[in-house]
């Protein structure tokens, strides 16, 4: 297991709620976009300045630590003539892991508030001494709409390219976003439903699937009424690939995450909200806080 890619999928399923990992193959036949409802600005779950507050965890034998923090914001601007929303998405290992392996990671995606069409993305990232940027402008009004992308490595260098765009697509914090707006009652329970996002030079599908409601305890939060999703991880360096990865997002208005965990080929990851601020709607998923 290389430690750095475990602290890298953390960290960006913060980022983006459902799991991020490519899926191929996959016989997804007659569905299109996650089924959402309205995504007028009126009629979000979210609203410009919010805030969350994310704790990652590894556990394998004797080791039981949170090793990382998240946090993802949302304030309001215009952009480009349009009325936006930028997300601000930042994720670092502690100090003593610093040690060991630093990261950090730094994504910020730029959408319209009423839509939520992607307009814009950057990534900054460093893991170990490996560095990688991104910054996409989505292009819109080409006659084919295409994502004007530069893409740095330091394995690889600067490269500037197009990758293929659809109303479908998204970067990892707009899909993030995007996704909170599902509408429960068109999904079904044990379908796949597909979702499509880019990084790095290339555009990925990916799935999830709705296995219900369940009320769970998270650390430093409390006892919580969620909805559970999983999804099916490939098999490779990190994961195991014959089990689910679980995520629970609050059953409220505000679709919070507050709970995700992933087998790994060495012990399990987790992460869970401690944080958050500026909520559109009430917490009424929260029904038991953690006592003092």
């Amino acid at each position: 297991m290389k430690f750095s890619m475990v602290i890298m999928f953390l960290l960006c399923t913060c980022m983006a709620v459902f799991p991020l990992h490519a899926q191929e193959n996959l016989d997804l036949k007659g569905t299109s976009c996650i089924p959402v409802r309205s995504v007028g600005e009126d009629a979000l779950a979210f609203q410009d300045g919010e805030k969350m507050d994310f704790v990652l965890h590894y556990r394998w034998g004797a080791i039981n630590t949170d090793v990382a923090t998240a946090t993802v914001s949302l304030d309001s601007l215009t952009y480009d003539g349009h009325e936006a929303f930028l997300c601000s998405a930042y994720g670092a290992t502690s100090k003593f892991f610093d040690i060991f392996f630093k990261v950090r990671e730094d994504f910020r995606s730029w959408f319209t508030r009423d839509g939520l069409k992607p307009l814009k993305f950057t990534r900054d990232t460093y893991e170990g001494g490996y560095e990688a940027r991104n910054t996409y402008h989505y292009d819109w009004n080409a006659v084919e709409p295409v994502i004007a992308a530069e893409v740095y490595s330091s394995k690889k260098g600067m490269r500037q390219m197009t990758l293929p765009l659809t109303p479908c697509t998204f970067d990892l914090p707009a899909l993030f976003f995007y996704a909170r707006n599902m509408d429960f009652d068109s999904v079904e329970p044990g379908r796949k439903y597909p979702m499509t996002f880019a990084i790095d030079d290339d555009v990925y599908n990916v799935y999830f699937i709705l296995h219900g409601r369940e009320t769970i305890k998270v650390k430093g939060l409390g006892t919580v009424k969620t909805i559970k999703f999983a999804a099916k991880l490939l098999e490779g360096e990190v994961f195991k690939g014959e089990e689910d990865m679980l995520i629970w997002v609050t059953d409220d208005e505000n679709r919070l995450p507050v709970y995700f965990e992933a087998p790994l080929l060495v012990g399990v990851a987790s992460g869970r909200l401690t944080g958050y601020e500026g909520l559109k709607h009430p917490f009424t998923a929260l029904v038991e806080t953690k006592k003092k």
